[in-house]
């Protein structure tokens, strides 16, 4: 009977097809507008992905790498302090042996002399033994001739108190050896490290052997030569002092970079000594750190680049994919053979026969092992023109006259082809040191010299380029006259020699003041001169030289030259053209700067006569009612004179409105000298005075006490001061203020800004301020808001503020949201103080009003 079988289901779709077909689906089911904000979107979220990844692996890699530095220090270091321990135990087990004869009496006087010079004659740490009695009084003693007088222990003598008297002490009473450590005192000899071993004759204390240990010495010889290469390795007492070896310099952690990381350290106590005796490895700085370089910002900024390439051009890197890994296997396989450098190696016996041969020579020559060995010679190998050389070579190896750089050759391959190879030759020692022939190694030169020849034409490229240079280039090696190398340029202007070159390097200051030449001090492991390279200047310098009249900007570095001397290049650029432009753009500010103060009092001078009439104007009332009086005979000889002189003071204040205004609008050369700020503050008020009353404005002062003078052209700072009261008066008066709003505030005191000790001065308006494309250009020349004006008034007080070594600024004063004024600031930095004690600037200011 056949069962039916059941239906069967019909096949499933798979879900990554369902998937597509939904995203399919959903995709366009968007806007264009829609479809392009998720298509930029998507490729910044990857990028940003990629970049959190790469930073999370350098971060990871950085703790890897601390982790395992500090592992291999920890490991080293008590390595070493094994090392010293073991070093320790060894000198205190003969010492202790010395102490047992000497318990015993099997040793005396002489055997105990002879005893102890060997011990330290041949143990470099041991720089004393001394042989004590139980009463503390030296019996004998012998130290190493390098040991300071202060620190020899004379037979007879008794131990003075301090570190060894306390040894001694604890010594009798535990019967034990004792290390003890003196303190370390300043301007003294380094402390000896002292071991006490206690003299046992059958139960009784019968003294001790004093053992002294140099501490430099145990660390130099106790320490392994590689730790001492690779770490800076010191030994250190109880209170941290250093007993031996030279710390690295303490790097502080930087503020800007928290992840920086201090001198990777690592102590450990030396035992048996204990805590007095420490032993610190410091690691030396192998890198410039994983994230604190710039590899850490330089793939961060290539890995978001090569995300962003790679979402765009995917498509396009997919279909090229499977060439460029066909082609990356086979550059690699190439550069595999041609970087593969095998040496072929021969050995003869002491008659010339070839007894062994490896793959790399039969591959050279074409001939197999059994070709070659059991060959006497003439072999195979050599070319027939070169039998007779060769042979002669051959014998002179034999004999052992080999030469220790090698010598070249030529050799004949199997078929008939020639190469050039190197030839070293070295004895062939057996197990027994017995000589039983030579061992040959022979290397193909023939690409080093093809290369070699490659160099030599690179070198010519090089040089063409050089003398086509339009800057002159110098190589001379520092304490030499000799010029190692002149492009075409310098030859032109100093001819062949070197003063030429010495000639810059002077009047540069290229070398710090006071060198010869002559490095006095050098780094023993780069060959650098450590002063020069720490105080020379880095800045290009600008010189003019009176014989070629030109103006050269001079660069200079150190370089190794080929031969390995220490040399400076220099190089010299004619920048005569661009110094003759600035000295002409210098005129031409100085010319603008007399022509500002010219426009401004040519905008003042309807204001000016207002303010000379008045007291013109007294001058002559008062003469008239004299001449009146005197007609009339009514005025006596007191009234007459007091008369006269209010006339006289009235001529003397009109002079000094004239004289005022003609100091200020003449034109001279800047002179930088000592200034006091309030007077010229006084002098700038008085002359911008007639322009605040014209304009019905009221001017406050707030001048603090005491200010230090500074280094600055009165006249020009007086200049820039009047022009920023002028533009407030006008500012008030084009707002159209009422008369208790209409003030210019003048506000003077000291400030320190950027660690500079400076005076800020700031001249503060009620004006409409300023719009903020107005603020954007307002120090730009030839730009104005005034109908009449020029653009230069600020664009000039900046430029003199500039001068001075100062700072400009300008912005609004706000009341909420509406502007109620403009505030100009300038600093200038403090003269430097003179010879005598100068005063201190108080911070208290003296409000002045002037209405």
């Amino acid at each position: 009977m056949t069962v039916p079988s059941a239906p069967q289901p019909a096949a499933a779709t798979p879900p990554a097809r369902t998937a597509a077909r939904m995203w399919r689906r959903w995709w366009r089911s968007l806007s264009p507008n829609r479809q392009d904000r998720f298509a930029a979107l998507a490729p910044l979220a990857a990028v940003l992905l990629f970049l959190a990844a790469i930073v999370a692996a350098f971060w990871y890699l950085r703790v890897e790498e601390a982790d395992r530095e500090q592992e291999a220090l920890r490991r080293d270091v008590e390595y070493a302090q094994q090392r010293v321990r073991l070093r320790l135990l060894e000198r205190q087990e003969q010492l202790m042996r010395v102490a047992r004869d000497l318990a015993n009496k099997d040793m005396e006087l002489p055997q105990f002399h002879q005893r102890a010079e060997s011990l330290i004659g041949q143990y470099p740490e041991l720089q004393a033994i001394t042989w004590i009695d139980e009463t503390g009084k030296v019996l004998a003693s012998h130290a190493t001739p390098t040991i300071a007088s202060a620190q020899v222990r004379v037979a007879g003598e008794v131990l003075r108190k301090g570190d060894t008297q306390a040894g001694f002490a604890l010594s009798r009473s535990t019967q034990q050896p004792v290390y003890s450590q003196p303190a370390f005192k300043e301007g003294e000899p380094a402390p000896l490290l002292q071991l006490q071993v206690p003299l046992n004759a059958q139960g009784n204390f019968a003294g001790v052997v004093l053992g002294e240990y140099s501490v430099e010495n145990l660390l130099r010889y106790g320490t392994p030569t590689e730790l001492l290469a690779r770490y800076a390795m010191t030994l250190l007492d109880s209170k941290g002092e250093v007993l031996a070896g030279v710390p690295l310099a303490p790097r502080e952690r930087n503020q800007w970079m928290p992840w920086s990381r201090r001198t990777n350290a690592y102590e450990v106590p030396v035992s048996p000594v204990g805590n007095n005796l420490v032993l610190r490895a410091q690691a030396y700085r192998t890198s410039l750190g994983l994230v604190g370089s710039g590899l850490f910002w330089l793939v961060g900024a290539l890995s978001a680049m090569t995300a962003w390439m790679l979402i765009a051009t995917w498509r396009h890197t997919r279909r090229r994919m499977q060439a460029q890994q066909a082609l990356v296997q086979e550059t690699n396989f190439r550069r595999a053979m041609e970087n593969s450098v095998l040496t072929g190696m021969r050995a003869l016996d002491l008659n010339g026969t070839i007894t062994y041969v490896n793959a790399a020579f039969c591959q050279m020559t074409g001939w197999s092992e059994e070709e070659l060995v059991g060959q006497e010679p003439p072999f195979p190998y050599w070319p027939e023109a070169d039998h007779e050389a060769l042979h002669a070579r051959l014998q002179d190896e034999l004999s052992g006259k080999s030469i220790p750089g090698g010598f070249q050759v030529r050799v004949r391959r199997k078929s008939g082809t020639v190469f050039d190879a190197r030839l070293y030759v070295s004895p062939l020692i057996d197990a027994r040191g017995r000589q039983t022939g030579w061992m040959t190694s022979m290397t193909d030169i023939t690409e080093p010299n093809r290369i070699r020849e490659q160099l030599s034409a690179s070198h010519e490229r090089f040089t063409i380029v050089l003398e086509a240079l339009d800057a002159s280039v110098s190589v001379a090696p520092l304490g030499s006259a000799e010029l190692l190398f002149a492009n075409k340029l310098y030859r032109q202007w100093f001819g062949s020699q070197t003063d030429g070159h010495l000639q810059l390097v002077a009047q540069a200051g290229v070398l710090p003041a006071g060198d010869s030449g002559h490095p006095s001090d050098e780094d023993p492991l780069m060959g650098l001169p450590t002063d020069s390279l720490t105080s020379a200047h880095s800045e290009n310098a600008e010189i003019f030289l009176p014989d070629l009249g030109k103006w050269l900007e001079v660069r200079s570095r150190y370089l190794s030259w080929v031969d390995g001397r220490l040399a400076q290049m220099v190089i010299a650029t004619d920048i005569t053209q661009r110094r003759l432009a600035e000295a002409q753009a210098a005129r031409q500010t100085e010319r603008a700067q007399s022509v500002s103060g010219l426009i401004t009092m040519g905008e003042m001078a309807s204001s000016v006569a207002h303010e000379l009439n008045q007291p013109l104007t007294a001058i002559s009332n008062y003469c008239s009612g004299i001449i009146s009086r005197i007609k009339s005979g009514q005025i006596t000889e007191a009234g007459l004179l007091a008369a006269l002189e209010k006339t006289a003071h009235q001529a003397q204040r009109a002079g000094q409105i004239i004289q005022r205004i003609r100091d200020f609008v003449k034109k001279s050369e800047p002179k930088r000298q000592r200034a006091d700020a309030e007077q010229m503050v006084a002098e700038a008020v008085e002359l911008a005075g007639i322009e605040l009353r014209r304009n019905n404005v009221r001017l406050t002062q707030y001048v603090a006490a005491r200010l230090p003078s500074l280094m600055a052209d009165s006249i020009l700072i007086e200049q820039v001061l009047v022009n920023l009261m002028k533009n407030g008066a006008e500012s008030i008066a084009n707002a159209s203020r009422p008369p208790a709003q209409r003030s210019v505030e003048l506000r003077v005191v000291p400030r320190q800004i950027d660690g500079v000790d400076s005076v800020e001065f700031s001249v503060q308006d009620t004006g409409k301020g300023l719009a903020p494309e107005v603020l954007e250009r307002l120090f730009e020349a030839f730009f104005s808001t005034k109908e009449q004006g020029m653009g230069m008034g600020l664009n000039l007080c900046r430029s003199i503020v500039e001068a001075h070594q100062g700072r400009m600024q300008a912005e609004n004063i706000y009341n909420g949201p509406e502007v109620t004024g403009c505030r100009f600031t300038f600093w200038l930095p403090l003269a430097a103080p003179a010879t005598d004690t100068t005063n201190v600037v108080a911070n208290t200011e003296s409000p002045r009003t002037t209405a």
